[in-house]
């Protein structure tokens, strides 16, 4: 692997093929994948133990996808791919640069595609990137040119003789594909899914622990793509434009951080009259130093927000009250999902319940629970290899560590398996105290029309009640339904008849005749979905394969259905995705 970084002789003439790792992945096998680790972000951390209710879920590799918008070569994107797709791929068509982006965990599977290449391109310069990078000596393991750190968009245009600091184009991609609850697929019509935008990447607080911010230079370091919301705003107005959207998942490890950015990304809203709902990461005590008014109007109907734990060491809790703030946000119709870190320090078995209670008791619409898991490349990482506790991967390998099974480390007070007990408790508890997400989240979409309703300005009411529609008809279905399957359960039976109730009185009689008809249609599918469960049935996403408008067709293409998504010819290939 060179450390040096010639141009490509080809430059932007070069043919590249980027490409996620192969599925399957809900499954355990040679290369790293594990069943407990879904490439499904709600399924695999979220709402893990909630079977039927948990949200299901795939998002694309935005990162490979950003490159492909920003290179001027012709470039092929092979987004969850099988073994033998990837494999047909690189047999059928020539490439002269071929890029692979992963995790850790999967650094298997990327040794496996390296072989594959060299097998059947061995001119093709191999590029390997992501989180990936960071595995120590990475560059031992697998047979690669380049392996990349930190920001791909400007290595690969560097690499390819063109301008690094040119203008960044965002894609027109959508934030989730595949999604369903209760088993029911949800709808996928334009403007039922968010826009995915990128303004940022890495994370200038630098939690010790944070994977992101060590990817893109720690802390005090980031890389903004949009500098201003001047930027921002004419992105998020072509997404609108081209994807038929009004809302937007920032994918921003602390968004509202760059206050001047979001507070002129307001002020064009309010200039323009923009009703948009945002989506957004941010930490506690940065939510708090914006006022209510200006996260309404900003459109903020969604934070993900660190709560790590009541005795943790990280500033960007100090002096906040978190019950208090969700509770606030709640209100106000901002749904709050939660992350808490099992195991921190602190933990023992004698205080670890205690909090896990603490957790539980904010009542968050989605709550996200993690190992507390020094990740390579990061600062706790360092201080676990300087301290001698660091497990070898000879007895812990790096597949298994993903958060949701195993400490790769040995923990000062927590006895060695004993981990995914607590974690696993830690879902169960919050599950069984709180309920289905999908019961808390309708809960908060309440609160938010009661509160904003009758609100001065003419887009806020329009936002909420846009926003709200679905509770008015399939949520309020998907409650009675959630009512009839805890008929055993009085508790959760009697929380789910009183929203119903409250569901009905706020929206008259439209609202209590669809619950009936949407809800009995939803009841079946729960059923269905539980035996399908019950049976090991398991999600996988589809593969998707794209060209940019420079790249020239290629055999695979042959006989698959394409369409035109932004500059790319975009096709979803069936055969290597669904359901098994």
């Amino acid at each position: 692997m060179s450390t040096m970084l010639p141009v490509h002789k080809l430059k932007n003439r070069a043919k590249v093929l980027l490409s996620s790792v192969f599925g399957p992945y809900a499954q355990d096998d040679e290369y790293g994948s594990r069943e407990i680790n879904p490439m499904e972000l709600y399924q695999n951390q979220v709402t893990r133990v909630q079977n039927v209710f948990s949200l299901r879920m795939f998002h694309r590799s935005f990162g490979l996808l950003m490159i492909q918008e920003n290179i001027d070569a012709p470039c092929t994107l092979l987004d969850f791919p099988t073994l033998d797709r990837f494999i047909e791929e690189i047999k059928t068509n020539a490439y002269d640069i071929i890029g692979v982006g992963a995790i850790i965990p999967n650094w298997e599977k990327v040794k496996k595609m390296c072989e594959l290449v060299r097998k059947y391109q061995p001119n093709a310069v191999i590029v390997v990137g992501g989180h990936v990078a960071n595995k120590e000596q990475i560059d031992t393991l697998i047979d690669s040119d380049h392996i990349v750190k930190g920001d791909g968009v400007r290595w690969f245009r560097r690499y390819l003789g063109q301008d690094e600091n040119a203008k960044i184009k965002h894609p027109m991609v959508l934030s989730g594909f595949g999604s369903r609850i209760l088993g029911c697929g949800l709808s996928e019509e334009p403007g039922e899914t968010a826009a995915i935008l990128v303004p940022s990447v890495g994370c200038p607080v630098g939690c010790n622990f944070c994977s992101t911010s060590a990817f893109f230079g720690g802390k005090g370091n980031f890389v903004n793509f949009y500098e201003s919301g001047d930027e921002l705003f004419e992105v998020m107005c072509e997404q609108e434009k081209k994807l038929g959207v009004r809302s937007f998942f920032i994918l921003d490890e602390n968004f509202l951080l760059h206050r001047k950015r979001a507070l002129r990304l307001l002020d064009l809203m309010i200039e323009h009259e923009k009703s948009w709902a945002l989506m957004v990461f941010s930490s506690a005590r940065v939510v708090k130093s914006y006022t209510m008014e200006q996260l309404i109007r900003l459109g903020v109907i969604w934070v993900w927000m660190g709560i790590e734990g009541e005795s943790s060491q990280y500033s960007k809790l100090k002096d906040v009250d978190t019950h208090e703030l969700i509770r606030t946000l709640q209100q106000h119709g901002i749904r709050v999902l939660g992350s808490t870190i099992v195991g921190l320090e602190t933990h023992t078995p004698d205080t670890i319940d205690d909090a896990i209670e603490y957790a539980v008791g904010h009542n968050t619409d989605f709550h996200q629970f993690m190992l507390y898991t020094p990740n390579p490349g990061t600062p706790l990482y360092e201080e676990h290899k300087r301290d001698g506790s660091l497990f070898p991967e000879s007895k812990f390998p790096a597949a298994d560590t993903h958060g949701q099974y195993r400490f790769n480390y040995r923990h000062k007070h927590i006895p060695e398996g004993e981990e995914e007990k607590y974690l696993l408790k830690a879902f169960h508890r919050d599950f069984e105290i709180n309920g289905p997400s999908l019961a808390r989240l309708v809960a908060t979409m309440l609160k938010g029309w009661r509160t904003l309703k009758h609100h001065p300005d003419p887009c806020v009411r329009d936002r909420i009640r846009w926003d709200t529609n679905p509770i008015r008809t399939v949520y309020a279905g998907a409650v009675w339904a959630m009512k009839q399957w805890y008929r055993g359960d009085s508790i959760m039976y009697e929380r789910m008849d009183h929203l119903l109730n409250e569901l009905c009185r706020e929206f008259g009689i439209k609202t209590v005749i669809a619950s009936r008809t949407f809800g009995v249609y939803a009841y079946a599918a729960m059923k269905l979905e539980k035996r399908r469960l019950d049976k090991g049935w398991k999600y996988e996403p589809q593969s998707f394969y794209e060209k940019n408008a420079v790249a020239p067709p290629t055999s695979a293409q042959s006989g698959s259905e394409s369409g035109n998504v932004s500059v790319c010819t975009a096709t979803r290939e069936a055969s290597a995705g669904g359901v098994r």
